[in-house]
């Protein structure tokens, strides 16, 4: 199992100074990168439908891949003799970064989704650089020693687990500081939890009136964190309007402005978790709808769904089954809210109807209904059946190696 614990750091001052340089150096190191990439793009493409038939064909270019990227880095910390200051896995990163966001901008995903066109960073925009492999002993105490820039302390506000090693550490500059996010992983943690019941289910309906709405009717309010906070919000993007642009008053508004910004994702950050632990222990499998939330957020609605982070809940909420040996299940989206959930007929509705009434006699809450229809979808999913299968094996060895 792999599982990400982040913590604060507390670097000294020369410590953020060079934090501060290896994170301008490698955004021109990505820069220069891709730039590179879109170089080559540029003169070895030909669309068809605008080619001459007779024409000029320059000199082709090699593909700049990521192993021939990779080369030119020795002879770069010769040409530019600072960059031999960064430690040499943390800038090899920079390649692999920059292979990864080209790749997606032609290829795709592993789903085929291609995204857009690649944008350069701006310094203040490259905020993290990671540390691909580090010792298992890297931590001691409430140090960690990081290759070239020495013990840094480190806010320990939770142990890591017994039996986890230090895959990765990766360093990130946040609006109140700096946080050390590690990548720890466990071979011999089981993926199935040993008394996982594929019957313990219920269907979660998200909205803007209420966050949530369980297929038992259990109802969990929406914060609002955003709004709440809006109207301070708005005061400090307006003492950042006002001032001077490169001042020195300006960066210290735009800094309050980012640590107030922190503040409410935190918030709702906490919020997520435990709303998600707090489903995870009543409930073995846990069924939503498979949302856009993309394309919901193009409505008018968006500052509310941005505001709630539906995207966000989802993924905590799966990532936490995972880890658990539980299982988050997504069904299709389609007519919940119109179906009745007793005797399945559709029931039109407008979206300010919040009550469901059917003529076979079901009446309840709309969020409810929906809740049920999500979790009736559920039962009968592939993915369910699949883990059920493999509970029952398991139970079935593990009842003949007692026998034997």
């Amino acid at each position: 199992m792999i599982a990400a614990y982040q913590y604060k750091l507390k670097p000294t001052k020369q410590q953020v100074i060079e934090i501060d340089r290896w994170l301008a150096m490698l955004c021109s190191q990505y820069n220069y990168l891709l730039a590179d990439r879109f170089d080559w793009y540029e003169r070895n493409r030909s669309p068809v439908n605008a080619c001459p038939l007779v024409c000029h064909l320059p000199q082709l270019r090699d593909n700049p891949d990521y192993y021939s990227q990779k080369k030119t880095l020795p002879n770069l910390k010769k040409t530019h003799p600072w960059y031999a200051e960064i430690y040499s896995q943390v800038l090899q990163d920079v390649v692999k970064r920059v292979k990864v966001t080209f790749d997606r901008f032609l290829k795709g995903d592993s789903n085929g989704k291609r995204s857009g066109r690649p944008r350069f960073k701006q310094r203040n925009r490259y905020r993290t650089f990671l540390y691909p492999q580090v010792k298992s002993d890297c931590l001691s105490g409430k140090l960690i020693n990081l290759p070239m820039l020495g013990l840094v302390k480190v806010i320990l506000h939770r142990p890591i687990p017994d039996g986890f090693k230090i895959k990765t550490v990766s360093i990130t500059k946040k609006a109140d500081g700096y946080y050390a996010l590690f990548t720890l992983e466990d071979a011999t943690v089981p993926t199935i939890k040993p008394d996982f019941n594929p019957e313990s289910i219920t269907g979660i309906d998200v909205g803007l009136k209420e966050f949530l709405t369980t297929a038992q009717n259990e109802v969990v309010a929406i914060p609002r964190y955003y709004r709440k906070a809006q109207k301070r919000l708005s005061g400090i993007q307006k003492r950042v309007s006002r001032r001077k642009k490169g001042s020195n008053r300006r960066l210290k508004a735009i800094k309050s402005l980012g640590k107030q910004h922190k503040k409410v994702a935190d918030k709702r950050k906490d919020f997520h978790y435990k709303t998600a632990n707090t489903l995870l222990r009543k409930y073995d499998v846990i069924a939503h709808e498979d949302l856009n939330v993309k394309g919901l957020a193009r409505t008018n609605k968006a500052k509310s769904i941005h505001d709630a982070g539906w995207s966000n809940f989802l993924s905590i909420l799966a990532n936490k089954a995972e880890k658990a040996g539980l299982l988050v299940i997504g069904v299709s989206a389609y007519n919940t809210s119109q179906n009745c959930s007793s005797c399945g007929v559709k029931v039109p509705k407008e979206l300010s109807e919040r009550w469901h009434t059917c003529a076979c006699g079901c009446s309840l809450g709309r969020d409810h209904n929906a809740a049920i229809n999500i979790k009736n979808r559920a039962e009968g999913h592939s993915v369910l059946k699949a883990k059920s299968l493999l509970c029952d094996s398991r139970i079935v060895l593990e009842a003949r190696a007692v026998c034997s």
